[in-house]
């Protein structure tokens, strides 16, 4: 997972055109494709922490799979094709599951 936010927020920072377009076709302004990969990277930054503190991993899973979760909302908002945005929920999916396995660590908020 780690890898993959790794690369995808590399090729946003660098501008490769497939990220342009797509950030375009959702509507987006550009400077937010610099805010989701440094979004991304701080996700990066914590599951690679978390390797020795679980409870960081586990946030990271949170703020992955929220990011994702976004991703899938614009995804459908302009109404294109669900396969557009499944790997958004995949990767929202594997958040869950990363929660999930840290979740004993996570401490409570309230």
């Amino acid at each position: 997972m780690a890898l993959l936010f790794l690369l995808t927020g590399g090729s946003m920072f660098a501008g490769v055109k497939t990220q342009i377009e797509a950030f375009k076709q959702l509507g987006l302004p550009q400077w937010f494709r610099i805010v989701t990969a440094i979004v991304q990277y701080i996700g990066v930054a914590g599951l690679i922490v978390g390797f020795w503190l679980p409870c960081i991993a586990g946030w990271s899973g949170v703020w992955l799979g929220i990011t994702m979760l976004a991703a899938v909302f614009f995804h459908i908002k302009v109404k294109e094709p669900f396969s557009k945005a499944v790997p958004a929920l995949v990767l929202a999916l594997l958040a869950l599951v990363l929660i999930w396995l840290n979740a004993s660590s996570i401490p409570h908020p309230f």
